[in-house]
């Protein structure tokens, strides 16, 4: 007599389906000790009940005017915990792979990022991956469902792709040291800052200003490729080296 699902909350409220034979005129179903609520004797041969609240592993069984069954395992299963996840944040396309840490992940059947939700990967009990969704820019919640109920608490923030607008001043020498501001968007979580290909100490300034120094470098333009949490922005030839005199 297989029942399906075979574990559930144990705050209770599961849906199950219980399938034998002889189930006509079920007047009871028990999950161990406790009656279950809303017991419906669908057909002779399947009986629907919703557990009740319990804890670890109990027999489940069914009354009817000729007995009652033997009983079959129901599992109760605690709410997940999470304890973090990582990375924190990633492109608002989506795509990128986010480990949660946390107890009571092997029954995860889905993880929202706000109201867009995904299917994990079970990796142990204490780990699932899920590939994030697409989403809009900003930080939404992350909800992990399981068997036994669902949490939330943690944050993911969606980052747009950045793009520069302008390098200001636009040259100097070869020397390197020239303090430059790039202004564009989505700047607030760059990571780097390359001229030419090598990369530059900067200071975020604000979501679309970014102040940097720029390293040595040979004559003639270079491009300049700001990168942030989700993807990099090339201005193409957008600062000069220039030569210094020689005489």
């Amino acid at each position: 007599m297989p029942i399906s699902p075979n574990q559930g909350s144990s705050g209770g409220g599961t849906l199950v389906t219980i399938t034998g034979t002889n189930l006509s005129g079920t007047s009871a179903v028990r999950f161990g000790t406790r009656s279950a609520t809303s017991v419906t004797n669908v057909s002779p041969t399947q009986v629907t009940a919703v557990s009740p609240s319990g804890s670890g592993a109990v027999g489940v069984t069914v009354t009817t005017p000729g007995g009652t069954s033997n009983p079959i395992p129901f599992y109760y299963v605690g709410a997940p915990f999470k304890q973090s996840l990582s990375p924190t944040s990633g492109s608002t396309a989506g795509g990128g792979t986010v480990t949660i840490n946390g107890t009571g992940l092997s029954s995860a059947t889905s993880v929202a990022f706000g109201a867009n939700s995904a299917v994990p990967t079970v990796v142990s009990d204490s780990q699932i991956t899920v590939v994030v969704p697409a989403g809009a820019a900003g930080a939404v919640g992350v909800t992990v469902t399981t068997a036994g109920g669902t949490n939330n608490g943690l944050s993911y923030t969606y980052v747009a792709a950045p793009t520069v607008t302008t390098v200001a001043p636009n040259e100097g020498p070869t020397s390197g040291g020239t303090a430059v501001t790039v202004t564009g968007t989505s700047l607030t979580s760059t990571s780097s800052i390359t001229f030419g290909g090598t990369p530059a100490p900067f200071t975020v300034i604000s979501a679309t200003s970014v102040s940097a120094v720029t390293p040595p470098g040979a004559a003639g333009a270079v491009d300049v490729v700001v990168t942030n949490d989700a993807a990099s922005a090339t201005a193409a030839g957008a600062f000069t080296y220039v030569a210094g005199p020689g005489i």
